[in-house]
């Protein structure tokens, strides 16, 4: 039934027509692009019957509003005006930011920044520096994985080699934190005072049904203390440019204004 709609079509005839609600006209050009390359033949007449439907269901909706509202409530001359006007600075803004924002930020500033703001980087959930195996549960190469991860820095070749051929999955970076709670979801540990669990817990063996988990916390930092710069950085680096945009926004918009001042460019009554 629809596949006609599926050959190309520019031109708006009256033979073109696919659906008519109140005022409002579809042609088949309207429905040119929305069905995705390769998209089989059942699958492009879903699309279109799908899309058909929604505009039916769109300018049924916007008939009953177009009936029941006033003049003045219609009319948004102003809204429209202002949301061109908005779009017109954003995309001048943008442009400039893409052609003069200075995006390098060395180790230099981002360490200064934290230095100069440390009691805004408290932690909101605990993190930890973490090596773990998972393994399955009838592993033969449990005791030889604990004995690598508790000597890692000795066997740390030895350790990666033999996780990547038999472990399920694993985790042996050294120095990166990560949230406590991520790692919980992965690893079947229960806990109602998880600061107490750290503070209290190195090496931790544990099961469940199919898998044997082999965890060792290296650090760890309770929540509502210093964030560690390193778990900071990236975010220290985003404030900096985002500090950056901001004052080339602020230094373009009072240029522009001071060299209208000189030409008389406006004026006030």
């Amino acid at each position: 039934m629809l596949g006609f709609f599926l050959i190309g079509c520019s031109s708006k005839n009256k033979e073109d027509i696919v659906a008519k609600a109140y005022d409002y006209t579809l042609y088949k050009s309207d429905l040119k692009g929305i069905i995705p390359l390769r998209t089989t033949k059942n699958d492009s007449i879903a699309i279109l019957k799908n899309f058909i439907n929604n505009w039916i269901r769109q300018k049924i909706v916007l008939n009953k509003a177009e009936n029941n509202l006033s003049s003045e409530q219609k009319d948004f001359v102003d809204q429209i005006e202002n949301y061109r006007n908005s779009l017109l600075v954003y995309s001048y803004e943008s442009k400039l930011i893409d052609q003069l924002l200075d995006t390098v930020v060395n180790k230099e500033q981002i360490q200064a920044y934290y230095d100069k703001n440390t009691d805004n980087f408290l932690l909101k959930d605990n993190i930890i520096k973490v090596n773990y195996v998972k393994l399955e549960v009838n592993s033969s190469i449990k005791s030889r994985i604990k004995s690598l991860l508790l000597n890692k820095n000795e066997n740390k070749n030895q350790l990666l080699e033999l996780c990547s051929k038999q472990a399920v999955n694993f985790y042996l970076e050294d120095d990166e934190w990560l949230f406590f709670n991520d790692l919980l979801k992965e690893i079947p540990i229960e806990t109602y005072n998880q600061e107490a669990f750290l503070k209290n817990n190195r090496f931790i063996e544990t099961k469940d049904e199919n898998y044997y988990y082999l965890i060792n916390i290296k650090d760890f930092k309770v929540k509502e203390t210093t964030s560690p710069l390193s778990f900071e950085k990236d975010n220290i680096r985003n404030i900096i440019i985002n500090k950056r945009k901001l004052e080339l926004i602020n230094k373009m918009h009072d240029e522009l204004y001071n060299e209208a001042v000189k030409k008389n460019d406006f004026k006030i009554y």
